[in-house]
């Protein structure tokens, strides 16, 4: 029988049972990308991080939600590096990892971790008639990114009291749906639903940030930003706009430790 670690670690928050839980579990050697989403689906979480070393003091990278592999998870990497850094390698304060798309630095920065993430370029789009009815309103914007779509609302209890309709935002040609507002004791908020990916709501999205970062440092004319997701979770970031990139601070706890037991015969 083969044992695999699993560690559940709550990303962008200071306290348990908050934040976003991602599954990350630490391998010597890739597994097959079946068996991947074999876990991922048993998990049930939003997202499950698998990481391995890369031969040059970094680490592969692979991350799966309930029903697909995705290319680009914000809590999930930076659960990993808290994992490195905790577990792995103690004391390691920058991890490098390599994902199918590019490379990805974690740096420990006090308390918090800071994601170095790309800057997505934002679109103006029309709102298509299943993103206000899956809503139940009609947005100020709608911008485009490379993978969601971000509504703008007027305020943030409009994003507090959503209560989506999944099926018609399931019916939507991207990932998921960014919906954001201007905060009160923040720069903004934000909430985050990928009905299509298996995940109702994300409770934090650290990848939503890639465009809300941008979106809301040039409409506040600021490049250094403090938000809030305002999932039933909640989470709490803090970010940075460059010019070409978005870092992204958050704190991480470690709920629980154990193992993965798989038979000598993997599905």
């Amino acid at each position: 029988m083969t044992a695999i670690p699993l560690y559940h670690i709550d990303a962008f928050t200071h306290r348990l049972f908050r934040g976003n839980p991602a599954a990350v579990c630490p391998l010597a050697t890739p597994l097959p990308p079946s068996l991947c989403q074999a876990i991922a689906q048993e998990n049930q979480l939003s997202e499950t991080a698998f990481f391995w070393p890369d031969g040059t003091g970094g680490y592969h990278i692979r991350w799966f939600t309930p029903t697909q592999e995705v290319d680009l998870c914000g809590h999930a990497t930076l659960a990993a590096a808290y994992v490195v850094g905790r577990f792995v390698a103690p004391g390691c304060t920058e991890v490098r990892f390599r994902s199918r798309q590019e490379c990805l630095t974690v740096r420990k920065q006090g308390e918090l971790w800071e994601l170095d993430l790309p800057r997505w370029p934002l679109n103006p789009a029309a709102p298509p008639p299943d993103l206000i009815a899956g809503l139940g309103c009609s947005p100020q914007e709608v911008w485009r990114t490379p993978r969601d779509l971000l509504a703008v609302l007027h305020d943030p209890q409009q994003v507090h009291t959503l209560q989506p309709d999944y099926t018609r935002l399931a019916r939507l040609d991207s990932f998921g749906v960014i919906v954001t507002a201007p905060g009160q004791s923040v720069d903004f908020v934000s909430r985050f639903f990928a009905p299509r990916a298996g995940i109702p709501e994300d409770p934090v999205t650290g990848s939503a940030h890639c465009a809300l970062v941008p979106y809301w440092s040039q409409r506040l004319g600021k490049t250094e930003l403090h938000a809030q997701q305002l999932s039933p979770r909640g989470g709490e970031l803090w970010g940075t706009l460059t010019a070409d990139r978005v870092l992204l601070r958050g704190h991480a706890v470690c709920y629980l430790t154990g193992q993965i037991h798989l038979q000598e015969a993997p599905p």
